[in-house]
């Protein structure tokens, strides 16, 4: 997946920019994005805060290392579980 040229924060300030009473139009104009992107934008960071997003990443970041964590235990469960079943 291609990387946005906006980072999340920038994102949030464009949105806000839109809510604050500046036609949609012009905010798209301005900042060079379609419309189809504002709305998926919208869709996914509206209402939130640059601080709110800032937490949402870094719980996003820790469940998935702790997904990774879950992955390795499993694995070192089944072969134990299988050299036990070898032994008895």
């Amino acid at each position: 997946m291609r990387k946005s040229k906006f980072s999340e924060s920038q994102i949030v300030a464009i949105l806000k920019e839109a809510d604050s009473g500046i036609p949609v139009a012009e905010v798209l104009r301005n900042h060079g994005i379609s419309a189809a992107t504002f709305y998926k934008w919208r869709s996914k960071y509206g209402g939130l805060e640059a601080s709110e997003l800032k937490r949402i990443k870094e719980l996003e970041q820790q469940l998935a290392e702790f997904k990774a964590i879950v992955a390795d235990l499993t694995l070192e469960n089944k072969g134990m579980r299988g050299l036990l079943a070898k032994k008895l």
